[in-house]
């Protein structure tokens, strides 16, 4: 088959998230089985400079933006099998960050215009379309509205991705003008949300199929509880909505080579990670005893990750005899909450309001239990990274948290991590409470769910399989 992506980052290029990660590496997976693979993103001026280095310059054009003429420059790179054709403006893109300006809504108008626009120049029309979140989600709209009459492109379907039913695309009425279409289905109710245009819901009607980054997660938001508003839409169009877990990079993160770490290891030989923790703890100026449990957290601070359920049980819980490493930036107040702790518990806790790839992987390598209780998840790659690691989550069972983690079985004496239901701060501090006794108690149980939670396939050659399922299917 001949699958676009169409997408606002991609990792190793730019990325915020979890949607970089993803568009990062289910292509290059796909690739590897032998599918026609392209991906098309927006130019933005942070890509890295060994990539603008290789970037080769094809063509120009113009899109009509409502009444704007505007300027579009088409570069592509082959990387791994894939081809990645990256549509430059200096006006929209040449910023500092990926999102949160003003004119978002004009800037990805522009972006997907310019994709179904430029489809028959790029001399290759796919078969099927993969649109990720907002930013992206008009696609199906246009291809099925306004460029119906282009005889090539209405064999093409499409496939939307749904990464975080948070963020929407909800934008004024007037925004509609910018596509250079008319107000019909606006009027009608089926592009219109709440009194706005919405660029979701306008792409969960239009597209063949809809698929979450977990199969929990696709249950969820069809509830009003985790919706965000949209799960009637959801409800309506049940039968076309499925959830395929996210995987990660097996190649970007790996114990036995992992070129971030001092010390490598494997399931089978667990030896460098007790180095690895000792490493760390240096590396933090904390006491350096590879006895003590040492708890990680790898994250956005910010109340949907569950810091203020961490922050509120912080002195209970560095009352214990434990280590914590924290890495992450995001809601000024978490921030300055876990500093305050940082400088109580100068032995205990070490808080690093930074973004630190490197620090990250030796967090996730040096650390005996890894703490993620996010109110919700509509996937997670953290606790999967961590597993990979040996390090065994402390997670909310929600979303692909409850997919990914299997709760440690008192009676059995199995599984991968810890979870806890009720999303209540006295309840987390039982678990972690539970998981430090378990540490200190029965340290080859610890041992065996350690080896378990490594040798299970998180990688994304499984999932990519269940994606050419669904594809093929439609």
């Amino acid at each position: 088959m001949k699958i676009l992506f169409a997408s606002s980052e991609c990792a190793p290029f730019f990325k915020t998230g979890g949607l970089g990660d993803v568009t990062g590496a289910l292509p290059k997976e796909l690739a590897k089985k032998g599918e026609e693979v392209q991906v098309v993103l927006p130019l933005f001026s942070g890509i890295k400079n060994e990539y603008r280095q290789q970037l080769k310059f094809e063509f120009f054009d113009f899109v009509d933006v409502g009444w704007r003429r505007q300027f579009v420059g088409v570069n592509t790179l082959v990387k791994d099998g894939v081809k990645y054709i990256f549509l430059e403006n200096e006006q929209y893109f040449g910023r500092d960050n990926l999102y949160g300006y003003i004119d978002d809504g004009e800037r990805f108008a522009w972006f997907q215009l310019a994709i179904c626009q430029l489809l028959e120049r790029f001399d290759w029309i796919p078969d099927l379309v993969h649109v990720n979140d907002f930013h992206t989600a008009m696609i199906p709209f246009l291809l099925k509205e306004k460029y119906n009459w282009i005889e090539a492109y209405r064999k093409i379907k499409t496939v939307l991705t749904i990464h975080n039913i948070e963020f929407q695309g909800a934008m004024d009425p007037s925004a509609l003008a910018l596509f250079n279409v008319s107000k019909n289905r606006f009027d009608e109710g089926v592009l219109e949300h709440n009194n706005a245009l919405n660029f979701l819901k306008t792409g969960i009607l239009y597209a063949d199929r809809i698929t979450t980054v977990s199969p929990s997660y696709a249950e969820e938001i069809k509830t009003s509880e985790f919706g965000c508003g949209l799960d009637s839409i959801l409800r309506y169009v049940t039968d076309k909505v499925s959830g395929i877990l996210n995987g990660i990079d097996y190649d970007v993160f790996d114990p036995a080579k992992d070129p971030a770490l001092t010390t490598h290891f494997t399931a089978k030989d667990l030896k460098g990670k007790q180095a690895a923790k000792i490493h760390l703890q240096r590396r933090m100026n904390l006491p350096v005893d590879p006895g003590v449990p040492m708890i990680g957290m790898v994250s956005r601070l910010t109340n949907q990750k569950g810091f203020n359920l961490v922050l509120s049980e912080m002195e209970e819980i560095l009352s214990q005899d434990v280590q914590i490493v924290l890495i992450g930036t995001g809601n000024s107040e978490l921030e300055n909450g876990f500093r305050y702790y940082a400088e109580k518990y100068p032995n205990n806790f070490r808080a690093n309001i930074v973004f630190d790839l490197n620090l990250a992987q030796e967090i996730y390598a040096g650390s005996d239990f890894f703490l993620m209780p996010s109110a919700f998840e509509p996937c997670g790659l953290s606790q999967m990274i961590s597993m990979r690691y040996g390090t065994l989550p402390i997670v909310h069972e929600i979303g692909g948290l409850k997919d990914t983690v299997i709760p440690y079985n008192p009676i059995t004496k199995d599984g991968t991590g810890f979870g806890f239901i009720d999303f209540n701060g006295r309840v987390l501090l039982d678990l972690v409470y539970r998981a430090i006794d378990l540490y200190w108690k029965d340290p080859a149980t610890i041992e065996k769910m350690r080896r378990h939670a490594m040798l299970i396939d998180f990688s994304w050659k499984t999932k990519a399989d269940n994606y050419l399922e669904l594809y093929k299917s439609i």
